[in-house]
């Protein structure tokens, strides 16, 4: 299993009801594959963590320099991926974890991430993790289907 297809198979299980059924139906991995590049020592580039089960890729972390005119040297938790096979074995934990480490190395002390609004799991997951939604809403398009997000901080050292 790679990367993409992670994020397209969790897509499809935790959004589910948050955006078309039709739209979620046809996500495809391989029209994500090329969109994923590793191993730039770039540190104004992303980042990605994987998890894995053997040679299984499981889930996988994206890091990165925070996007946004409000928010200068923050950092930013860019995406979060579990496959829903390995949904509920602390494995996004561990990621978070991960990415929070990494993004301390890279030298931000406060990071932040957007979370699909409605998404009561991911809502339940990163509170446990400290992050607080602090009220900006944005709408953008992703994978070319309009969303609206909520953003979420948190201090990376206590």
């Amino acid at each position: 299993m790679n990367v993409a297809r992670v994020r397209v198979r969790s897509w499809q299980a935790g959004y589910r009801g948050l955006l078309p059924d039709d739209y979620l139906d046809q996500l495809r991995p391989e029209d994500r594959a090329a969109k994923y590049t590793f191993g730039s020592p770039d540190p104004d580039k992303p980042a990605t963590i994987v998890a894995a089960d053997g040679g299984t890729i499981c889930g996988f972390a994206t890091v990165a320099p925070a996007r946004g005119p409000d928010v200068p040297g923050y950092g930013e938790l860019a995406a979060l991926y579990v496959d829903p096979d390995y949904w509920g074995r602390r494995i996004g934990a561990a990621l978070v974890s991960a990415a929070r480490t990494r993004l301390v190395e890279l030298g931000f002390r406060d990071a932040i991430l957007w979370v699909l609004k409605g998404n009561a799991r991911a809502e339940r997951f990163y509170a446990l993790d400290q992050w607080v939604p602090d009220g900006l809403l944005r709408t953008q398009s992703v994978w070319k289907i309009v969303v609206d997000e909520a953003r979420y901080r948190r201090a990376l050292r206590e």
